[in-house]
């Protein structure tokens, strides 16, 4: 994982965001859960099948994006290979991470 400096990171901390943010509200509208984002994070907000909310929040001294669900929380840092957040343990990207948490919310298949 490179270290990108501050400024470098939050371009593309806030170009993943906005990109996630507009794939989060469309398969929102489609699998019913709601998307809010402010001062810098999101959140994704479920009422069925019980209550739960996700945040995705950047963390810039680690130059991380860090994702709270489920009960844990996943760090993604940049990876040059791949032009992407990825979560080292896995491999996954943000999108991946995030459809993979959402469906085991929903308990149904979810594309971000």
């Amino acid at each position: 994982m490179a270290m990108l400096d501050e400024r470098d990171f939050q371009k593309k901390c806030d170009a993943a965001l906005e990109d996630l943010k507009r794939r989060l509200l469309d398969a929102g509208d489609a699998h019913g859960f709601d998307v809010e984002g402010e001062s810098g994070k999101l959140e994704v907000v479920f009422e069925q099948p019980q209550p739960e909310k996700f945040v995705i929040s950047p963390n810039t001294p680690v130059r991380e994006i860090w994702i709270s669900a489920l009960s844990t929380s996943f760090k993604l840092g940049w990876s040059e290979a791949k032009s992407a957040f990825v979560l080292e343990k896995t491999g996954e990207d943000l999108l991946a991470v995030l459809s993979r948490v959402i469906s085991q919310q929903l308990g149904e298949e979810v594309n971000v």
